[in-house]
């Protein structure tokens, strides 16, 4: 573990502009300084005087609260970093931390991107595209393809079978993706998914897959120094609202060895396959009928869920994009990575699960969070903070790490016991209520769980 930290003696990187918010800002700041390195926060008018902005060593603002007007703004960020004289600039995840526009202009203007490069965001962007990569590579994909018509989505869809599922391929978190049980109402969903792409993504382009009933997210950790590509491990990510990830877990449990030993190796071919620079997730949809996986998306940047890989292989994975970015090889390889126990990450959001999960955006109270042995949170709140309603509903991040899955559940349940935010409405009682659930306590969760009549019933 302790050469993970090697690379980090050479990180070329002095002054890094922070290109986000809340507490993936927080996170990013934390890593620059534990490497020596001048952090100046980008914010926008409602995020001015957060947290982020007083941890910062320089705050500037980009522009309005909306990020259309300021996070969004490719022009406005190139211009800051240069403004300030920061040499690199990190963004986070969200906003433009898959934007290749981004990475161009940071070449051109002499800035390190911390990310991969603009070629391997695009290609990967591209849901075709990167399901043209994983062929080649050999790494498994899903029954389907692009559907460029409503005959060629017809003919697609009864030859993969339904139910299918309808794809944007410029996007993700579940806009432009639909679900159809049955022919005759494909037309109809093939419609509105144009629509929400296009609106979206500005790329109305759509894809089907075959629809996998009784499937896992799973997902694998990469890093790579444009060489060298080696995988961190994987992460169950099944917990899930309308597509959007809750609780996560490292490494993902109850997987047959030779399945994950196979899953790991085929993130890792993918990667090599672009030369990958950076962090990056594969994404896989594990079929717990089958017993097989397929390959779903690579994400080219950091994970919210990242923590949890950190806290199982002690790795600083935002120090190491950094040290990367400048020019550092890895400083290890795949034998030395090892794995110590079980993590959990429950995302809390300022939503309200009683009332439709309605986003809660106001004034925090009261803000209490636990600490102790395998505990850690990642938040840009405290007592007296404002949470704006411009942006996403994520406001902390818990972590609970121990030698065991149910040691980490029981670790959790009590941090959240002893976590206390008052002033705004949060979904810390939703997670609680999925930590003592039978189902999930015994590991039968697939995507579905929380739809399932069971679950829902009482989470």
């Amino acid at each position: 573990r302790a050469r993970a930290n090697r690379a980090y003696d050479h990180v070329s990187v002095r002054r890094l502009l922070v290109a986000n918010r809340g507490e993936i800002a927080m996170r990013v700041i934390r890593a620059a300084r534990a490497l020596g390195i001048e952090t100046v926060l980008a914010a926008s008018e409602a995020d001015r005087h957060a947290l982020p902005a007083r941890y910062a060593d320089r705050t500037i603002c980009i522009g309005p609260a909306r990020a259309s007007e300021s996070y969004l703004r490719v022009d406005t960020i190139v211009a800051a970093a240069l403004g300030v004289g920061a040499d690199a600039i990190h963004p986070g995840y969200g906003f433009l931390s898959e934007n290749a526009a981004l990475a161009d202009a940071c070449h051109a203007a002499g800035i390190t991107f911390v990310g991969p490069t603009a070629a391997q965001v695009r290609d990967v962007g591209d849901k075709l595209r990167a399901r043209e990569l994983a062929h080649a590579a050999d790494v498994p994909t899903t029954p389907g393809g692009a559907i460029d018509s409503y005959e060629r989505a017809r003919s697609l869809a009864d030859r993969v079978g339904y139910p299918i599922l309808i794809k944007a391929v410029g996007g993700g978190g579940g806009r432009g993706m639909k679900r159809v049980d049955e022919p005759a109402h494909l037309d109809a969903a093939m419609t509105l998914a144009l629509a929400e792409a296009q609106a979206a993504f500005g790329d109305a382009r759509l894809y089907l897959e075959r629809f996998v009933a009784n499937g896992r997210h799973i997902e694998v950790q990469v890093v790579g120094d444009g060489r060298n590509v080696v995988h961190l491990g994987d992460r169950d990510c099944s917990i899930q609202r309308r597509y959007q990830k809750l609780l996560e877990e490292a490494c993902a449990f109850d997987v047959p060895v030779a399945t994950r030993d196979a899953m790991r190796a085929a993130a890792v071919r993918f990667a090599e396959r672009l030369a990958y620079r950076g962090a990056g997730t594969v994404e896989f949809l594990y079929d717990a009928d089958r017993g097989d996986f397929s390959f779903l998306e690579m994400n080219a940047r950091i994970q919210v869920e990242h923590p949890v890989t950190e806290a199982v292989t002690g790795i600083d994975l935002v120090g190491l994009q950094i040290a990367v970015a400048g020019g550092a090889e890895l400083p290890f390889s795949q034998t030395d990575i090892t794995f110590d126990g079980h993590a959990l990450e429950c995302r809390i959001n300022a939503e309200d699960p009683a009332n439709g999960f309605r986003p809660a955006a106001g004034t925090i109270a009261t803000a209490a969070f636990p600490t102790g042995p395998g505990i850690r949170v990642e938040t840009y709140i405290e007592s007296g903070s404002r949470v704006p309603p411009y942006y996403d509903s994520l406001i902390a991040k818990i972590v609970a790490h121990a030698p065991s899955r149910p040691a980490a559940i029981e670790r959790m349940r009590v941090a959240l016991k002893q976590t206390r935010i008052d002033g705004i409405a949060t979904n810390l009682a939703f997670h609680a209520s999925i930590l003592e659930d039978d189902g999930f306590r015994s590991g039968a969760v697939t995507t579905a769980y929380l739809h399932k009549e069971s679950v829902s019933s009482h989470v």
